[in-house]
């Protein structure tokens, strides 16, 4: 049986999040099973959180792909949820087969996770069908999300959009915030709350006190990520304090 995997990912230049989140679920999740992971990361220039700028750095996402096939990592997740989801309807599932095919012609033939297409899947995992969103985009951007997820089969039924322009503003969210945002959101029929549908919002620090403050499941692009990389390795998908998707009930 295998124990080291290396987890790969491909990031915007100006996102310190998901280099920060995934490791530390990965790592928290070392002290419960036997696996033991490695990190490495290519790199797509993003600023600011804008259609043109998000289009023109998916187109070197393929760039990234080859360079971290290079590095034969286990898996490779594509760690920008809206950048996916502005490219329009389902894309996630052309972007995963195209950039696993940049790895077949480079020798590798790597699975493809991106945070777009782990998000949908874990809350099919979850039976969800009725949701509230919080997301830290402008509202055009959080619509096309809210739009794009609506598409896949869910019920939206509240949404907020925190409206940060700039990226690395966005990495500075205090998750602290999150709480009191949610509580002022309908939640009175929802199934579950995704409480940051961006990876580069941090939120993890915060699943399991909304969690108990809500009674509600909570997901993140993050939590979701994780998810769908672990499953993709063929490896429990339990992390613990990562809220209830990664908790072992699914």
């Amino acid at each position: 049986m295998k124990n080291l995997y290396r987890v790969g990912q491909i990031v915007p230049s100006s996102n310190t999040t998901m280099e920060t989140e995934i490791p530390a679920m990965l790592t928290s999740r070392q002290t419960i099973r036997p696996e033991r992971f490695t990190f490495h990361s290519s790199r797509m220039r993003m600023k600011t959180v804008k259609k043109e700028e998000l289009a023109a750095m998916d187109g070197e996402s393929d760039r990234c792909a080859v360079e971290l096939s290079d590095a034969r990592v286990d898996v490779l997740g594509y760690a920008c949820l809206v950048a996916i989801m502005a490219m329009g309807l389902g894309y996630h599932r052309q972007s995963e087969a195209r950039l696993g095919s940049r790895t077949v012609e480079n020798g590798a033939n790597i699975p493809v996770v991106t945070s777009a297409g782990a998000l949908i899947e874990g809350l099919k995992v979850m039976k969800a069908k009725r949701l509230a969103i919080v997301a830290p985009y402008m509202k055009p951007l959080t619509e096309l999300v809210v739009n794009y997820i609506r598409e896949e089969g869910f019920e939206v039924q509240d949404w907020r959009a925190l409206e940060i322009p700039d990226n690395l503003d966005v990495a500075r969210h205090n998750p602290e915030n999150l709480p009191a945002i949610v509580q002022s959101m309908d939640l009175s029929n929802v199934d579950v709350i995704v409480l940051s549908a961006c990876v580069q919002m941090p939120s993890l620090p915060v699943i399991a006190k909304v969690e108990a403050l809500t009674g509600k499941p909570v997901v993140t692009a993050a939590v979701a990520t994780t998810y769908c990389m672990l499953k993709t390795l063929d490896l429990e998908p339990i992390v613990p304090g990562a809220g209830a998707l990664l908790s072992g009930a699914y």
